[in-house]
């Protein structure tokens, strides 16, 4: 017997949208519309990988920048200056930062964009020595 499971979907696509960049819409005012990239993120044979949804853009308007500890993402789509009958295709800047793994090697970078998807991973380095309690003497 097979059991089919179906992912909730919005019942209004445009609103989860409108919700998923709210906290970017309210961020930078005076930069006009500024959306967060849709992410994903995972650790791969000792490196950390995040993948971000960039269909449609060139490499030339994609850049990553990292450092202390915060990985980063910024795009920006330009308008063709045509008529349109409709138009649900987002312009303008995107971007989306995450925080890194406290053992990200940020010299061990690469990133590779394919199909519309970006890719960007990190080494992980060896594991940071956990807390330990350090004795405190008395002086005399």
């Amino acid at each position: 017997m097979t059991t089919l499971s179906r992912k909730q979907r919005f019942a209004f696509p445009e609103m989860s949208d409108w919700f998923e960049n709210l906290p970017a819409r309210f961020a930078m005012p005076t930069m006009g519309d500024l959306y967060t990239l849709r992410i994903e993120d995972y650790t791969e044979d000792g490196r950390y990988v995040m993948r971000a949804e960039l269909p449609g853009m060139s490499p030339e308007n994609i850049d990553v920048l990292i450092g202390d500890g915060i990985l980063t993402v910024e795009a920006e789509r330009t308008e063709k200056d045509v008529t349109k009958n409709h138009g649900e295709i987002r312009y303008g800047a995107m971007s989306r930062s995450v925080t890194l793994p406290p053992q990200a090697d940020e010299d061990d970078v690469k990133a590779e964009y394919t199909d519309g998807m970006l890719t960007v991973s990190v080494g992980l380095g060896a594991e940071k020595a956990e807390a330990r309690h350090v004795e405190i003497r008395h002086g005399n």
